[in-house]
């Protein structure tokens, strides 16, 4: 079975990740099938709306383990591994279609930062979202300290992103993370609303107010998506994240205070 399918439903194009006995994680092979799907739908004249919703349990989980654990051997790696990833999240916010991603069991790390890429999010409820990077001695660095901020609000992203905090559907829509909510058997029927809501506008009015919104309220992108990495690449060689790890794959605590 392929990782990734596409479906079309009239102007919508939904992107599935169909990884879903290893939580939808991200690795290699799901990254590029998952790119290859977005340039597709970027470039086709016909998809006017783009949905990425994952099939099984949850969304997904974030970043495979194993990547982290390899992160964690080779830590001059990581503009290399993170490169592609935020080529294509990046291509969500980018694209002039407005795209939603519909969230149910779970969005955590590089995940949540999908989502934040996205114009719009759907979740279920009973979902829960997390960006949990600092547990580990880590920081999103795939766009989540660079948009959260724009989604959420400050002091709400300095939340989330500073205490590895998760939420469920009803935080998530009250702090403005979510647009849509509903109860998990009715989030495909709260998605479609949304995507019909954006197919009855002007494709091109649409597409250009959502860049010049996403310029006001993005303004030094490009600089603090720089700074993501660079400080990354510090924590990355750092001994709290060395810890950190150890600690994940110990199924332990980390003692980051006696350092």
């Amino acid at each position: 079975m392929s990782l990734v399918a596409v479906e079309d439903r009239g102007g919508v194009r939904h992107i599935v990740l169909q990884r879903a006995e290893k939580r939808n994680a991200f690795n290699a092979e799901l990254i590029q099938a998952f790119g290859a799907a977005v340039e597709d739908a970027a470039g086709e004249d016909a998809v006017r709306v783009v949905v990425v919703r994952g099939d099984g349990p949850m969304f997904s989980s974030g970043m495979d383990l194993n990547d982290l654990r390899d992160l964690a051997e080779n830590p001059v790696g990581l503009r290399r591994f993170r490169r592609p990833i935020l080529q294509w999240w990046s291509l969500l916010e980018e694209m002039p279609k407005p795209t939603i991603c519909q969230i149910h069991g779970a969005a955590l790390g590089g995940a949540f930062e999908l989502a934040t890429a996205c114009d719009f999010r759907t979740m279920a409820e009973d979902a829960v979202a997390g960006i949990m990077e600092v547990r580990v001695g880590l920081l999103p660095d795939v766009g989540g300290c660079s948009r959260l901020p724009a989604v959420v609000g400050l002091g709400n992203a300095k939340e989330l992103i500073m205490t590895g905090k998760v939420i469920d559907g009803r935080e998530a829509h009250r702090i403005g993370f979510a647009n849509r909510i509903a109860p998990a058997d009715e989030l495909d029927a709260a998605t479609e609303k949304l995507a019909n809501e954006l197919l009855a506008c002007a494709p091109r009015a649409v597409g250009l107010a959502k860049r010049v919104m996403d310029a006001a309220a993005k303004p030094a992108l490009s600089v603090t998506l720089e700074q993501e990495v660079a400080a990354q690449e510090v924590l990355a060689a750092s001994e709290d994240f060395a810890e950190g790890a150890r600690a994940f794959f110990e199924k332990r605590e980390p003692d980051f205070a006696g350092r």
